[in-house]
């Protein structure tokens, strides 16, 4: 069965994205804020590098996990997050294949980032693309939240530090909660709207764990936690006073704050969507805090 590029590009789950290109443009920015990033070409060489290798696993894993879903039963007919699979429209050995392709594609790129900065990053590589590989298994037994807590914002943010640095820059972990905190509000609303299909699966996600009204309060929860640890983290000196300026993304977070608080009259259909919309939120989020950074930098 032959595809078009477009094609196989939608099954990337491209509009995803930001949640891992983000983490990276932003601690770059906390590394320029700080007058951490060497001088010459080769660190925006290795931010591009960066940049393209966590786009190949995060595509990786969103392709595998779509696989993982339709085998276990987890997208069927009647309750599906992505139809390509349940309606044959891809078979299950294609996005298997593909996903392989991506993982050694993106294997491939943090290999070559490690040979220009340093053994260190093949340690933070490995845990990353483990993690990649057990978040289906560790999402239906609630653990995914913390799963992609810890690949999109803990890893993340220190193996970017290590690649341009070329060592440890453990401070700029400032920068894991709030953007981590983005990142699984993306999943928990996915999560929570597929709550009932989920389920029928037999599986446990964390939303699930917690319930359905406890869940819709987090998510909102997760829109206003991130603005309140860039407050903390300036008022504590640990980021410049220019950070503040993410905080102009209060708006589209107030519009899916608001939209998850009308869960006790909608239902679940207040939940609908706003897996997107928290992406796009993150893009907001953490384009708007890595301007502020950069601007401090060249002050």
């Amino acid at each position: 069965m032959k595809h078009s590029l477009k094609e196989w590009f939608v099954v990337t789950r491209y509009w995803s994205f930001p949640v891992s290109t983000m983490p990276v443009i932003a601690t770059f920015a906390y590394l320029f804020s700080k007058g951490l990033v060497p001088g010459g070409v080769m660190p925006y060489v290795i931010l591009v590098l960066c940049l393209l290798g966590v786009v190949l696993l995060h595509s990786a894993g969103n392709v595998i996990s779509d696989w993982s879903d339709y085998r276990s039963g987890v997208d069927n007919e009647n309750a599906f997050a992505v139809p390509n699979l349940v309606f044959h429209k891809f078979q299950p050995e294609e996005y298997l294949r593909f996903s392989m392709i991506l993982f050694a594609a993106g294997i491939i790129v943090g290999i070559i980032i490690t040979i220009l900065s340093g053994p260190g990053l093949f340690i933070v590589g490995c845990v990353g693309v483990l993690l990649t590989l057990l978040y289906s298994y560790l999402k239906y037994h609630a653990l995914g939240d913390l799963d992609i807590f810890i690949i999109f914002g803990v890893l993340t943010v220190l193996g970017t530090t290590y690649a341009i640095t070329g060592a440890y820059v453990p401070e700029a972990l400032i920068l894991s909660v709030p953007i981590g905190l983005v990142t699984v509000s993306v999943l928990h609303a996915n999560n929570t709207f597929d709550t009932e299909s989920d389920r029928s699966a037999g599986i446990k996600t964390f939303a699930m764990l917690i319930g359905l009204e406890a869940s819709s309060r987090l998510y909102r929860c997760y829109m206003l936690l991130p603005f309140a640890c860039i407050l903390v983290s300036v008022v504590a000196g640990w980021l410049h006073p220019l950070s503040l300026l993410c905080l102009l993304a209060a708006i589209p977070a107030w519009k899916n704050f608001h939209q998850a608080s009308q869960y006790k009259h909608l239902g679940l259909e207040a939940m609908k969507g706003l897996d997107q919309a928290s992406a796009k939120m993150q893009l907001v989020f953490s384009g708007l805090l890595s301007i502020g950074l950069f601007i401090a930098g060249l002050l």
